[in-house]
């Protein structure tokens, strides 16, 4: 309801001033908000997993303390038991140690291996051994000698060498920060002590230890040595993160990330080999005889599976869960919840574990020992005995508790003895805490990798908790590219959008969206998280067109259309028309130059085809030459940058502030942003995208040095059934295959609709350059231009690129909603995607080598995909032959001769046929096969009925499909609505899979493009100035065409214009001439008449003095009004503007296009846009709290100036140049007043070029030398016009039919064995060659039947369903990360938060604008 009533109230405001009110207002030209419930949801996960890693972490700590306790030599248990808890230790250690061999084996052996530096390996590896013989002399020797509670303290101790380290290299920012490792230091020694001490007050009090062994006390110091010892050598595992902290070290750590891999594979080996060898040498060599590992005891008895019970459940349980804290730790810091979820339960586990052995203590004793007979705990211990019960819970909480007791807790004496145990786990949790105090204040990126926060690969799962907050890297690391480590990079992001025949509502949502990213990027009024600059660039493919009759060169219909958009959008998110537009003409066309309302530039690039190629892959070339090439040379050379020598270009934004174009910025900006961090959006003419999906794609770039291009989730927009079939394929296209691909090596296609490429990638070596081939041969033009950003990609993965996929980056664009255009889409992608494929596995094993992301088995995956699309017509074909059979109860061998009749038929009419007529007899063969899939799917279902199972190769197929779809859309709950789509997706499977397939096969020789080929506006004219009405009607059955002239009634005329003249003035019949204010007054009018004729034959040889640093050949320039103004205002234009008077400089030769254009922008200076466009310069330059009042009563009084100044101009007129000089005169002087008067003189300025940006006219721009020879040379070698010769055309039509010819061959004999293949064995029958299936009933019981199924077909079904099921597991494992980076998205979202003016601070002091860079240009960059 607020919202309705706030549009009718803008609207109502409009309606004042115009006739027109009305507008169109964007889907999404909404300011963008939080949304509450991403908010919820974001803490709602960083709770849940702050309470993962605190469980995984409490369950891993105790199912280890409880090992301990059972295998320890003062248990209850047999030896044969001890012997085998004491071996479920050691799996518990080596379990870590094999996940790293394995991962590391793994990329080593598909993924890159870097021959090592044996020294540095030695080093590693010796340290890596030190820490293993440590690790496992504390848990398999000292631990078993000790209690339960001792143990569980004695592993704070492991931080001691990070704590002296971060004291000897003074890591601290501040220096006071310096008493955290002291204290650390001095807690862990002081507990080291009072455990010494705790054991000396045990053995003074002669605490009884249960049992009936003699052991001689004095022993337990030797154990209470080592186990200060092992600890100590313990904490050397986390020595690399003191030193990469200290930037010691950097030549070994640097060579140590390129062969980590192979030195995890040696160092886990070598860590197994010492925890083996601690084992059996201490068990089998130096233990008392009778505590020996006695090989022959292991064996599994009646009464032994308690044993071998509890065992495996604790191991399962330490292992899993300790892999699955260090998981969750992981996702706790890359979502950004590094103290709720990963600080805070890491440091409580220790305690929580304490406190929940003490309640089951307290609590659950009474199992153990009647409390009635026991009334101190010194009674209690001494009646505690083992239970006869074999249950395994009581058996491991009978031994928990016998270690307690085993604690200074039973003693006879005072209880003074255990409160110095309690002091020393005080003492070593917080030596623990103190030690790693920076976790808690460590500064985490949007998406991290995990070796960017944490050092090491391996975590310690007997110390998880300890392990994961030592393994927190102390500061991340300087990425390559980065110039703070702490801080996102900057980049500079180039929005290159291309246009090929769009329509009106397509090009809205492309322009509706970069003007929601210039409103995310660069509002001044709300904070901004995210480093990046961008520019926006269209390029409009056959912008040019011959007008009819007169044979003028005008720009067509579609950049009409163009124009009106920007303006319309424009509108909608300022409420004004754009401020700063400049017409350029170029060496290929034309360019149109806008400056958004935030500063941030829009280019629009009008190509002409008869002076630069056209369509898609041309203009790819032409702007990545332009960004990457031009602008990356002049951002190497600034002397080169053009000088700033034109007024007009410090006159931009609608803020009212002066600072240059942001074109020059960015370009000088370049010189301190890297390829790396140069990057290109390739967009289509209808993309509609957020701005998140355009960060989302970023981070992708920015975490990964390897990543060239990244692709978001396409959805198909339109409505029909062509469209929801595609819809569907869409969703499991980027559901299954894409996530696969992501997976398992590279994604092999990013759309050219919307994706992310890296500078550098593009710019490597054998990918621009050979991008712009021309393709001369037939196979040529197959790869390279039907499916251009495909064969892109190709050219990155064969350089050692990674292509990735973010399920979370969400763009909408068209799809083909005709049957027709559909196909013809498909008839391009289809070969071009087989050819670029069938290239890559060509180049298979050089790719393996260069790219670290595909391997042999991604190869062989690629390999098997493309077998499956190729046996898909034969599929279909036994699929449908499948249900003749069962429906009509024909023979196997005739349901597939009559299955093959259709395909046979259709191949046969695409080769007699033409098009058209293949297409619309596919119309009709898929509406028949639409039934015939629906007769299938409820044979299949009758099938399993008859049966009397659902256990059939089919019945199993579709059910488990249904179910694989169904978790699938769960899994995406905001595409979940697709799943209605799959029955559309299931009866059109014969029409995809293989009647388009035999129609994109025999057309290959077709490489037109196919779709959006109409041009509305090419040679089309304008309506001619004679005609005043021109229709076509139509009555009953007869065709009338009504025409009127001047010539024929001129009457008529007479009366039209003496009607229309007093309401509205009629355009000009010279489209060359501009609009002159309508006057009630005749002689007013005649005069401006004639004053414009005056103008127009004097090719405006008088100059303006302010608005344009070039003169106007041909072209009626409206030039900004010369103020009257005061000396201050003198001083102020003296120091922003340049006197041009003295100079004399030269004409510009504009083109016939140049004029009408214009016209368009001159719209701006109407009294009902003149008057809407102030009132919002003033809004927006006088924005905050402090100003609102001064604000509105400027408004108000310039507001009634406007209109009394203009009460004789209609609502459309444009006014004329002494006019707008005589407006901004009385402007300026009620400003002056009215500031003046409130006080706030420092706001002149502002106001005044508030005013004066509102009477600026559209400015004609002369290309600079430079860049113009750039365009000539860049034409003359890349982008000339294609001319072929009548021979090249037929020598390419004989290539590409004999291509087509091959390659329907090849696919229609691999297809016919297929089919042959189970002909036959259909006609030997199921009772010779089958494979017989078992059937079961509902509940599980055989039937005694058996199922009789043809090998070759289970063959084919069991290969499909593993491909599934390996694309169904790759696409969980992507969701999970998916999450985890959309919850850190949200986290670091911008929060739109308007500034306060105080905020500003003397802003209006100096109007110019910081720049983050400190860039300034110098006499020495001009040099």
């Amino acid at each position: 309801m607020e919202d309705l009533k706030y549009r009718a109230k803008k609207r109502e405001v409009r309606h004042r001033d115009t006739w027109d009110p009305f507008q169109r207002n964007p889907v999404g030209a909404e300011k963008e908000q939080k949304r509450r419930c991403f908010v919820l949801f974001q803490n709602l996960v960083a709770v849940i997993v702050g309470i993962a890693v605190l469980v995984s972490a409490v369950v891993a700590k105790g199912s280890l303390l409880m090992l301990t306790s059972l295998a320890s030599w003062k248990s209850s248990q047999s030896d044969q038991d001890r012997q085998f808890y004491m071996l479920m230790l050691v799996f518990c250690l080596v379990y870590p140690n094999f996940l790293v061999f394995m991962k590391s084996l793994w990329r080593c052996a598909f993924k890159s291996f870097v021959p090592p530096n044996m020294r540095t390996m030695g080093f590693i590896c010796l340290i890596e051994c030190l820490v293993s013989f440590g690790t496992s002399v504390l848990v398999l020797v000292v631990m078993p000698h000790f209690d339960i509670l001792t143990n569980l303290f004695i592993s704070g101790g492991v931080c001691i060498t990070s704590a002296i380290l971060q004291i000897i290299f003074r890591l601290q920012r501040e220096n006071w920060k310096i008493i955290f490792p002291i204290c650390s230091l001095i807690f862990t020694t002081a507990g080291y002590c009072l455990l010494g001490m705790d054991y000396y007050s045990r053995e003074a009090m002669f605490v009884d230890f249960f049992t009936n062994k003699k052991i001689e006390h004095h022993n337990i110091y030797i154990y209470v040595g080592i186990g200060i010892v092992s600890s100590l050598l313990v904490s050397l595992c986390w020595w690399e993160n003191t030193i990469q902290a200290t930037h010691k070290m950097q030549k070994t750590l640097s060579e140590l990330e390129g062969f980590k891999d192979f030195v995890f594979v040696i160092s886990s080996i070598l860590r197994i080999l010492v925890i083996q060898a601690v084992y059996l040498i201490y068990h089998r060599f130096l233990i008392e005889e009778e505590f020996r590992i006695n090989w022959l005891s292991f064996s599994l008895q009646d009464n032994q599976w308690a044993t071998l019970q509890t065992g495996l459940v604790l191991f399962f349980l330490q292992a899993f869960c300790a892999a699955a804290c260090h998981w969750f730790g992981v996702v706790a810091c890359k979502i950004h919840a590094v103290r709720m979820s990963f600080a805070l339960p890491l440091c409580c586990t220790g305690p929580v574990v304490l406190g929940l052995g003490l309640v089951l203590f307290l609590t659950q004793a009474k199992i153990l020992v009647d409390h009635t007979e026991a009334t101190t705990i010194f009674e209690f211990c001494k009646k505690l005995d083992k239970p006869d019960v074999q249950n395994t819970t009581i058996a491991a909480l009978f031994e928990m508790t016998r270690s307690i007791c085993q604690t200074s807790l039973n003693s006879p004496y005072e209880e003074w003895p255990f409160a110095m145990l309690a002091l020393e786990g005080l003492c070593m949790w917080s030596g623990l805490v103190t030690c790693t105090y920076y976790v808690w204040k460590i500064k985490v990126q949007r998406i991290e990798r995990t070796s960017q926060l944490f050092v090491r690969r391996l975590y310690e799962s007997a110390f998880i908790d300890l392990s994961l907050l030592l393994n927190t890297k102390m500061k991340l690391p300087k990425a390559q590219t980065n110039e703070n480590q702490d801080e996102l990079q900057n980049c500079v992001i180039y929005l290159c959008a291309t246009m090929w025949h769009e329509t009106y509502d397509e090009m809205l949502k492309i322009l509706t969206s970069m003007f929601r990213l210039d409103r995310y990027r660069g509002d001044p009024k709300e904070e901004h998280k995210d480093c990046f600059d961008f520019e926006a660039h269209i390029y409009v493919d056959d912008a040019f067109m011959k007008e009819k009759g007169t044979g003028k060169r005008l720009v067509n219909s579609y950049v009409n259309d163009l124009i009106n958009v920007v303006i319309e959008v424009y509108r909608v998110f300022t409420n004004k028309e754009p401020d700063d537009v400049s017409i350029i003409e170029t060496p290929y066309g034309g360019r149109l130059m806008f400056v958004l309302p935030e500063g941030n530039m829009l280019f629009v690039h009008l190509k002409d085809k008869g002076l630069i190629k056209n369509k898609k892959r041309w203009s790819q070339i032409m702007y990545m030459y332009y960004l990457l090439g031009w602008k990356g040379y002049i951002s190497k050379n600034p002397q080169k940058i053009p000088r700033l020598n034109n007024s007009r270009e410090s006159l931009v934004s609608m803020d009212g502030e002066i600072f240059v174009y942001s074109q020059y910025d960015n370009d000088s900006k370049r010189k301190f942003i890297s390829d790396d961090s140069t990057y290109i959006l390739a967009l289509d003419g209808d993309t509609d995208f957020q701005p998140k999906a355009v960060i989302l794609l970023v981070d992708r770039l920015r975490m990964y040095y390897n990543v060239g291009a990244a692709c978001g989730r396409i959805h198909p927009t339109g409505m029909g059934p062509m469209v929801w079939y595609q819809k569907f394929e869409y969703a499991v296209g980027h559901w299954l295959q894409k996530t696969a691909e992501h997976v398992f090596g590279s994604v092999l296609c990013s759309p050219g609709c919307f994706s992310l490429f890296r500078g550098s990638a593009l710019m490597d070596d054998d990918v621009l350059k050979r991008y712009t081939t021309t393709a001369t041969k037939g196979a040529e033009y197959v790869q390279y231009d039907q499916g251009e950003d495909r064969w892109l990609c190709t050219l990155l993965l064969q350089q050692g690129w990674r292509v990735e996929y973010n399920a979370a980056s969400d763009a909408y664009t068209n799809s083909p909603q005709e049957f027709k255009e559909f196909y013809n889409q498909r008839r391009r992608w289809g070969p071009s995607t087989l050819a670029n494929t069938l290239d890559l596995l060509h180049s298979g094993k050089e790719t393996v080598q260069r790219n670290v992301s595909i391997s042999w088995l991604y190869i062989f995956y690629q390999m098997f995909t493309v077998g499956s699309s190729i046996l898909g017509p034969a599929s279909v074909t036994l699929m449908i032959a499948g249900a003749f059979q069962f429906i009509f109860k024909m023979a196997g061998t005739l349901s597939i001769i009559i299955a093959c009749i259709p395909p046979v038929f259709y191949i046969m009419i695409c080769f007699i046929t033409k098009a058209n007529t293949q297409i619309t007899i596919a119309a009709i063969m898929s509406v028949l096969y639409a039934f015939l899939m629906t007769a299938s799917f409820f044979s299949i279902i009758g099938d399993m009925v008859v049966q009397g199972t659902f256990l059939t190769p089919t019945g199993v197929f579709l059910v488990s499909m249904a179910i694989m779809y169904m978790v699938t859309a769960i899994l995406h709950p905001e595409e979940f609505g697709l799943i209605i789509y799959g029955l559309m997706y299931f009866i059109c499977i014969p029409s995809g899979y293989l009647l388009l397939t035999i129609y994109s096969l025999v057309n290959m020789n077709n490489v037109s493009w196919g779709t959006r080929e109409s041009n509305k506006g090419e040679g089309v004219a304008k309506k001619n100035e004679n005609v005043l009405c021109n229709r076509d009607c139509k009555l009953c059955c007869w065709d009338m065409k009504l025409q009127v002239t001047q010539e024929t009634d001129n009457v008529m005329l007479q009366q039209i214009t003496s009607l229309t003249q007093q309401a509205l003035p009629l355009l000009p019949a010279n489209t060359d001439k501009p609009l002159q204010a309508a006057s009630k007054a005749e002689t007013q009018t005649k005069e401006n008449a004639v004053e414009s004729k005056n103008h127009s034959a004097d090719k405006h040889k008088e100059m303006g003095a302010r608005g344009s640093d070039t003169t106007n050949s041909g072209i009626i320039e409206q030039k900004s009004p010369e103020p009257v103004s005061s000396d201050d205002d003198d001083d102020y234009e003296d120091r922003f503007m340049i006197d041009n008077v003295d100079e004399e400089e030269e004409e510009l030769p504009a083109s016939e296009w140049v004029e009408p254009v214009k016209q368009e922008f001159l719209k701006k200076l109407t009294y009902s846009n003149m008057k809407r466009n102030l009132q919002a310069q003033i809004r927006y330059t006088l924005r905050g709290k402090a100003y609102d009042d001064v604000c509105e009563d400027l408004v108000l009084m310039l507001t009634d100036t406007l209109n009394t100044e203009l009460s004789e101009v209609g609502p459309e007129d444009v006014l004329n140049q002494p006019k707008l000089e005589m407006l901004q005169h009385e402007l300026t002087k009620q400003a002056r007043h009215i500031l003046k008067n409130s006080r706030l003189p420092k706001l002149e300025k502002r106001v005044k070029s508030a005013i004066e940006k509102t009477l600026a006219a559209p400015q004609i721009q002369r290309l600079d030398e430079g860049e113009k020879d750039f365009w000539n040379k860049l034409i003359e070698r890349y982008l000339k016009p294609i001319e072929d010769s009548e021979e090249h055309k037929e020598r390419v039509k004989r290539e590409l039919k004999s291509l087509r010819n091959k390659s329907v061959f090849l696919y229609f004999i691999i297809n016919v064995l297929w089919v042959v293949a189970t002909f036959f064995l259909q006609a030997i029958g199921n009772d010779i060659i089958s494979i017989k299936i078992p059937k079961f009933t509902i509940g599980g019981n055989g039937t005694g039947e058996y199922l009789k199924v043809e090998p070759l077909s289970l063959m084919f079904l069991l290969s499909f369903a593993v491909l599934l099921l390996v694309q169904f597991l790759a696409m969980l494992y992507h969701r999970v990360y998916t999450l985890i980076h959309v919850v850190s998205y949200r986290g670091t979202e911008k929060n739109y938060k308007e500034k306060d003016s105080d905020e500003q601070g003397d802003e209006e002091e100096d109007l110019t604008m910081e720049n983050q860079y400190a860039i300034s240009i110098t006499a020495e960059d001009h040099l």
